[in-house]
């Protein structure tokens, strides 16, 4: 299935504690349906001295957000997507606002 979002689109959190908030995504989890957004939704995780790394410590990383919570961003603003095929069998995501190509999707197979 088609997803509305691609890794390094600029999308909108639009539910939850970070609604709101603009950033760049990552890397999309399509068995979970979840993205995972630069600078956003950080947790902190306290890691056990190993060999590796004697110190130990606590790291930040960003948190997966589900897919459905997420907008791709144009202006700044959220806008929903709708998907065009192209007399050449090509498949493109079009912003609801604006009318812009936000990328190509996939060539169809014949």
């Amino acid at each position: 299935m088609a997803r509305h979002v691609r890794k390094g689109d600029t999308v909108v959190i639009t539910a939850g504690s970070h609604k709101g908030t603009v950033g760049e995504i990552l890397r999309v989890i399509p068995d979970k349906s979840q993205v995972i957004i630069k600078g956003v939704n950080l947790r902190t995780k306290h890691l056990k001295p190993t060999r590796l790394n004697p110190q130990g410590g606590i790291i930040t990383k960003e948190a997966p957000v589900h897919i459905s919570n997420v907008s791709p961003a144009v202006d700044g603003k959220p806008t929903r997507v709708r998907f065009q095929t192209k007399p050449d069998g090509s498949k493109v995501r079009i912003a609801v606002k604006g009318g812009g190509v936000l990328g190509e999707v996939r060539k169809a197979s014949k």
